[in-house]
């Protein structure tokens, strides 16, 4: 299944989302592939409730937010993503999610990232850990979507995000409270 939307000033954006449309068109019937047209937030919120792995692959360091994938650690939905953007801190390897690539290093914002070692590392992770995880280990994929919670969707969440700003903003201790 693939859903996303591209900014409307995203000329390579859209032309990525044609041809992921029109693959999808040319293998009909040999590789089951579902295009979800018209994305939008109520769709969204279908998503992030409903899918067993939130699969996330921007553009390193482009992530815009990943609210997404938030939403669906609140529902127990391992991420498995890029580490870029709110991932860097939510993930925690074969507990919360899966990584996919090496992490970010200082100057790699400044320097050329080759985007092949992600995706080497997004087929063998599939491969050695994802899938088996899922079909074969239940009892670690069910303990995973509550380390998801526990962990993710306890930290990723609008009370820390007010807490974090009127502290920050109005230098307001809320140790004890």
């Amino acid at each position: 299944m693939f859903a996303g939307k591209s900014h409307p000033h995203d000329d390579g954006g859209k032309r990525l989302l044609q041809k992921i449309r029109k693959a999808s068109h040319e293998l009909e019937g040999e590789v089951p592939i579902v295009f979800v047209d018209n994305y939008n937030m109520e769709i969204a919120s279908l998503l992030t409730q409903g899918v067993d792995v939130w699969l996330n692959t921007p553009v390193r360091p482009r992530e815009a937010s990943g609210t997404s994938g938030m939403k669906c650690a609140m529902n127990g939905i391992m991420n498995f993503s890029v580490l870029d953007g709110w991932w860097i801190e939510g993930w925690i390897e074969d507990v919360t999610g899966w990584s996919i690539g090496p992490a970010p290093t200082e100057t790699e914002a400044d320097a050329h990232y080759d985007e092949n070692l992600d995706a080497i590392d997004l087929y063998e992770k599939l491969e050695k850990k994802v899938i088996p995880t899922y079909y074969e280990n239940h009892d670690k994929w069910v303990e995973m979507m509550q380390h998801t919670i526990a962990l993710d969707a306890s930290f990723f969440n609008t009370h820390r995000v007010v807490r974090e700003y009127a502290a920050k903003a109005y230098s307001i201790d809320f140790r004890g409270m």
